[in-house]
């Protein structure tokens, strides 16, 4: 069973988020920001998301691949993904546990943690103990280690503080939402064609 006291932690922030729409995102770096790509681009583009939220994880599945391929791989793109709790309890009980795991395992295996989840995020809204934990243990985790980590006070109140700051600090209120070079794109799902246009424009 997911630890139940993370409902509780979590449940004020997610129902503020899911009450609001506007953003007004920073794009500067943040204590706690988990990046790929060159830091010194031209051009940031920071993600919030949820590993608990479908429209994410359906644009990881059908977007990222090749914007990953395009513009981290190649640095001309630096990405910050910032992470958020929006959604109903399972899919906010989900992304809390996901993202512990995913700090627990390291800066290194972070991003592995997320892309694993994300792509069995279906599986793991029905089965989210047996997921996550085969998620932990795929980079490394025992099962020890895995209670401990989704179970740490400090770590559950960071994660908090982080999302509380996104949502108040950045203005941001929905998943995905994406900011490039400081400019916030409407929250939602965005195709290629989409990001390059605005890739291209910051680039100028």
């Amino acid at each position: 069973m997911i630890a139940r006291h993370l409902m509780v932690v979590f449940a004020a922030v997610s129902l503020a988020l899911a009450g609001c729409q506007k953003h007004d995102a920073a794009s500067a770096p943040a204590k706690g920001d988990m990046s790929l790509g060159n830091p010194q681009a031209k051009v940031t583009v920071v993600e919030y998301a949820s590993v608990g939220c479908p429209v994410c994880a359906k644009w990881q599945a059908e977007v990222y691949p090749a914007f990953k391929a395009k513009y981290i791989d190649t640095g001309k793109v630096h990405y910050v993904f910032r992470e958020m709790l929006v959604g109903e309890g399972a899919e906010v009980a989900l992304a809390a546990n996901g993202f512990l795991i995913a700090r627990c395992a390291g800066p290194d295996k972070y991003f592995p943690v997320i892309d694993a989840i994300f792509a069995d995020q279906q599986q793991a809204f029905q089965a989210p103990r047996e997921v996550l934990s085969n998620v932990a243990k795929s980079v490394g985790m025992t099962d020890d280690q895995f209670n401990k980590c989704i179970e740490d006070e400090a770590a559950i109140k960071a994660l908090n503080d982080r999302v509380e700051q996104h949502a108040k600090g950045d203005g941001v209120n929905a998943t995905p939402t994406f900011v490039i070079n400081g400019k916030g794109l409407e929250p939602g799902y965005h195709p290629l064609t989409e990001i390059d246009a605005a890739i291209a424009a910051a680039s100028k």
